[in-house]
């Protein structure tokens, strides 16, 4: 997913506004996680409506104070402001890790155009490998919150850390997600409906 960024610049949304601008610091964010682009502007009503809903679904999915392990999910702002500071005073409302494009940056229009974004607020949901996972998500969350997160995860055949030993992560996390030794790792837990069947044989049986 760091393809997409490449030779661009991602802010971060902390105190020191960090740019990451490496290959390695891009793949280091992104990469084996769903990205949310969120295409928005402070004035627009619409978005001032979604935006707490959207950054409350964000925190309930990352934060430690509600889950052990942060979801494999990261967030870029696509901003549709008409100046720098509305971009900056939206931010600090939002969560820290949050990143965004630099209000200069003209890849904004690039990437509205790309994923057809025609209307604000819109959340368009990208696989690690890129494919198209939802167009405008922004619905979806709104009705399910933070549990469209799964249906998401099982489309892009993602592969959860929980398979993966700590050192061996940067590495896995680099290759594409259509290896199919990494898809049969992520269905292990999954019985097939033959398996049920058995089961549900066996214990009528008994």
């Amino acid at each position: 997913m760091a393809a997409l960024f490449a030779g661009r610049v991602l802010v971060a949304n902390n105190g020191a506004r960090d740019e990451l601008d490496t290959e390695r610091e891009l793949a280091r964010c992104l990469d084996n996680k769903v990205l949310l682009l969120y295409f928005a502007a402070a004035a627009c009503p619409r978005c001032r409506a979604f935006s707490p809903l959207l950054r409350d679904f964000y925190v309930r999915l990352t934060d430690e104070f509600y889950v052990e392990r942060a979801s494999q999910l990261v967030l870029v702002y696509v901003s549709r402001d008409d100046t720098e500071e509305k971009q900056s005073r939206f931010l600090k409302s939002m969560p820290k890790r949050w990143l965004s494009l630099p209000f200069e940056d003209d890849f904004k229009r690039e990437l509205a155009e790309r994923f057809a974004v025609a209307a604000v607020p819109a959340v368009v949901v990208l696989a690690p490998d890129g494919r198209l996972i939802a167009a405008n998500a922004v619905e979806e969350i709104r009705r399910a919150g933070p549990a469209c997160f799964k249906n998401w995860q099982e489309a892009a055949a993602l592969v959860d850390r929980n398979f993966l030993a700590a050192e061996d992560f940067d590495e896995v996390a680099r290759r594409s997600l259509t290896d199919p030794v990494r898809r049969l790792k992520y269905k292990l837990g999954k019985k097939t409906r033959d398996e049920e069947e058995e089961e549900g044989e066996g214990g009528r049986g008994g």
